[in-house]
């Protein structure tokens, strides 16, 4: 089993790491339409709204629907990580945006006053889960809406069975158990999945991505080598590795 590599606060202190993920899906991906486009859907601002990303990272779900958003809607972008704040700051140089580092166990806004709130990939990193969901329901207006983003145990399968690899973080919130999860404390829990896999014609990538998620596992010279020989030999059987991507959205409304 692969050994845990640094804290997620030292990972994403900037968005080097993250970046490196987001590579790979950007290049390899073989659903065209895109995730950030997807999830933009799903979070569906509407004109006159407020909404609040929580762990927007550098601002990737913003920066490329920024022509689809009502140019009257208002949107708090935060991330508990400043670095990450401050790099979504200079590209999201919007009049509707407000960037800050915050925490989800405790936002620092008043009662009712968002529409939206959207949490791409990062409610897994909350050590109370509970009390960040208990923030959201507080910060919503009644009605108002989450969109949770996160993956199921299916991502990324290939490369797991490779590495003898258990995704931890979806035993604390995944597409399987997210749903209940937030039932807890919000109405209408509903999941879609976003259908879409990988096929990769080199080693390197696939490994760099590995690498880059260091605050899951640390990937050793050993590994490394290991799982480049794997997807060496599959590309050089199949033309590509291909990966499974298990990746989607759990939405609800608040009572």
């Amino acid at each position: 089993m692969l050994n845990r590599g640094p804290s997620v606060r030292e990972q994403y202190r900037d968005s080097s790491h993250f970046n490196a993920r987001v590579d790979l899906h950007a290049r390899y991906s073989t659903n065209p339409y895109g995730w950030t486009k997807w999830i933009f859907d799903k979070v569906r601002v509407a004109s006159g709204e407020r909404a609040l990303e929580v762990g927007c990272g550098p601002g990737w779900l913003w920066r490329g629907n920024l022509d689809r958003l009502p140019s009257d809607c208002a949107v708090i972008a935060s991330d508990y990580s400043s670095g990450m704040a401050a790099e979504a700051k200079t590209s999201l140089d919007d009049s509707r945006f407000a960037l800050l580092a915050t925490d989800a166990q405790a936002l620092p806004f008043s009662d009712e006053c968002f529409d939206v709130v959207a949490a791409n990939h990062m409610l897994y990193h909350v050590p109370d889960l509970d009390s960040a969901l208990q923030e959201f329901t507080r910060v919503l207006r009644p009605g108002g809406r989450i969109v949770a983003a996160t993956n199921g145990r299916a991502h990324f399968k290939e490369v797991r069975d490779i590495l003898d690899i258990h995704w931890r973080y979806v035993d604390q919130f995944g597409l399987e158990n997210g749903p209940d999860l937030i039932a807890r404390h919000f109405d209408g829990v509903s999941v879609e999945r976003y259908s879409d896999a990988l096929e990769v014609p080199e080693a390197e990538p696939v490994v760099a991505y590995v690498r880059s998620m260091s605050s899951f596992w640390d990937l050793g010279d050993e590994l490394a080598a290991k799982l480049r020989r794997a997807v060496v030999a599959a590309v050089e059987r199949d033309g590509a590795f291909r990966i499974s991507k298990d990746a989607g959205v759990i939405t609800a409304t608040r009572r």
